[in-house]
C-alpha cells in the first residue's frame, strides 16, 4: 500500500474521539467572527477600521483580531476531511465524493441563505468564506489522489507565489475579468447583461484552496501522539510567526502594500506593521494569522474548565453557528436602528445619509456581541446534542 493512502485501523483508533483543540480554535474563531458581523451591522463606520489615516486603535483591534477566523476555518477545514475519512475508515473515493457534495452545498448555502442574510434581499452576490470553503473542498477532491509530497507543494506553492501575481490584471493577462476576479484579486464584477446582479468576489479562490490543502497535510499529524504533534505545530507555528517578522518587518515579498513606522508612536506603528492585506489574503497575513493558530493547536489541547467547554460547544457546530448569527444580528440591528434613528444604517455600504446624531459605539457592539452569543448558545447546544445522539448522514453537512 502506498504510504500516501489513508492510514487504516490503528492510527484511526487513536482519533475515534473529536481532538479538542481542533474544536476549541474553531469555536473561538467562530465566536470571534461574531464580533466582526456585529460590528458590521451595529458600529458601522464612514471610514474603514484599518484606514489609520482615520480609524482609532479600538477600532483597528477590533478588525484585526477577527483576521485569524477565515484562515483558521479553511487549514481546519482540510485537517477535518483528512480526520472525517481516517475516523470512518472511508477510501479516497468516498472522502473525494463526501468534499465534492460538502463544497456544492456550501456555495449554494452562500448564494441563497447566506446572501439573503447579509441583504434581506439580494442586490448582489456577495462570495465570501462559505463560497471559497466550498471550491476549496471541489478543488481538494481532485487533489487527495496526490502523494502527500505533491499536495503540500502544491498548497506552498498556491500560498508563497500568488503575490507574484499582485502586479497583474484580467486584461495583461489575457482572461475574462470574472475568472480573474475567481481565482485571484477581489472585486466586483457587473454582468454584461441588464437586469442581471453582479458578483462581488471578496475571497479569490487561489491562496484559500492552498491553505486547505495544506491544512489536510496536516492531517496526519492528529494520528500521532498528543506530544508528538504538539511539538511538531509548536514548532511550524513559531517558525512562521518568526517568517512573518521578517518579511514584514523588512517589507519584503508578500504583501502589496508597504508599512512605515508612524510618528504618533510605537502602538500606531505596530498597527502599520500588523495591516495587511486580506482580500486577497496575502503571505504576510496567512502567516500572521495561520502561525499563531498552530501555536495555539499546540497549546491548548489539555485546556479544560468551563469556558474550554462552551468554546467547544460551539467548535462542533460552526457551520449552524454561522447561519443563524448574520440573520439575528441583521434583524435585531434593524429594529434598534428604526427605533433609535428612525431609519436604517446598517447595510453592506453606508448610508448616503448619517443620522445627526449617530456615534458608532464599540460599547454598544460589544454588548450586543456579548448577547449574541448568549442567544444562540442555546439553539447550538441543542443542536450538538442531536448530532451527537444521531448519525443521520445529512447532519455532517450542518
Amino acid at each position: 500500500m502506498s504510504t500516501d493512502a489513508l492510514p487504516t485501523r490503528s492510527p484511526r483508533d487513536s482519533v475515534n474521539q473529536r481532538i479538542r483543540s481542533i474544536d476549541l480554535l474553531r469555536g473561538l474563531v467562530i465566536v470571534i467572527m461574531a464580533l466582526d458581523h456585529v460590528r458590521d451591522f451595529w458600529a458601522i463606520t464612514p471610514f474603514s477600521p484599518e484606514d489609520l489615516s482615520q480609524s482609532t486603535a479600538g477600532f483597528f483591534f477590533t478588525r484585526w483580531i477577527t483576521h485569524f477566523c477565515a484562515p483558521v476555518f479553511v487549514l481546519l477545514s482540510g485537517t477535518s476531511a483528512y480526520l472525517y475519512a481516517l475516523k470512518r475508515g472511508a477510501s479516497k473515493g468516498e472522502l473525494a465524493q463526501f468534499l465534492l457534495s460538502r463544497g456544492l452545498w456550501l456555495i449554494i448555502v452562500e448564494l441563497t441563505l447566506v446572501n439573503f442574510s447579509w441583504q434581506f434581499g439580494y442586490g448582489a452576490a456577495i462570495l465570501q468564506v462559505i463560497w471559497v470553503l466550498g471550491w476549496s473542498m471541489i478543488i481538494l477532491a481532485g487533489l487527495i489522489y496526490l502523494p502527500r509530497w505533491l499536495i503540500i507543494s502544491i498548497g506552498l506553492a498556491a500560498v508563497l507565489g500568488h503575490n507574484a501575481l499582485d502586479g497583474l490584471n484580467a486584461e495583461s493577462v489575457g482572461v475574462p475579468q470574472w475568472l480573474w476576479l475567481f481565482w485571484h484579486q477581489s472585486g466586483f464584477y457587473s454582468w454584461p447583461v441588464a437586469g442581471i446582479y453582479g458578483l462581488f468576489f471578496g475571497y479569490p479562490i487561489l491562496p484559500w484552496f492552498g491553505v486547505m490543502a495544506l491544512g489536510y497535510a496536516l492531517g496526519p499529524w492528529f494520528a500521532k501522539p498528543l506530544a508528538e504533534r504538539s511539538n511538531k505545530l509548536l514548532l511550524m507555528g513559531l517558525l512562521m510567526v518568526v517568517a512573518f517578522a521578517v518579511l514584514r518587518g523588512f517589507n519584503l515579498y508578500g504583501n502589496p502594500t508597504l508599512w512605515a513606522s508612524d510618528a504618533r508612536g510605537g502602538l500606531w506603528s505596530l498597527m502599520a506593521l500588523l495591516n495587511t492585506e486580506k482580500y486577497p489574503p496575502s503571505l504576510h497575513y496567512l502567516l500572521m494569522t495561520l502561525g499563531p493558530s498552530c501555536v495555539l493547536l499546540a497549546l491548548v489541547e489539555n485546556w479544560r474548565g468551563w469556558l474550554a467547554d462552551q468554546l467547544m460547544l460551539f467548535g462542533k457546530v460552526p457551520f449552524f453557528f454561522y447561519i443563524l448569527h448574520i440573520p439575528l444580528i441583521h434583524l435585531t440591528a434593524l429594529i434598534y436602528e428604526n427605533w433609535r434613528y428612525g431609519q436604517k444604517v446598517v447595510g453592506l455600504s453606508p448610508p448616503e445619509t448619517w443620522p445627526a446624531d449617530y456615534v458608532p459605539s464599540l460599547l454598544l457592539c460589544y454588548a450586543v456581541w456579548a448577547g449574541t452569543i448568549l442567544v444562540l448558545y442555546w439553539p447550538c447546544r441543542w443542536f450538538a446534542g442531536i448530532r451527537k445522539r444521531y448519525s443521520y448522514w445529512w447532519l455532517s453537512y450542518l
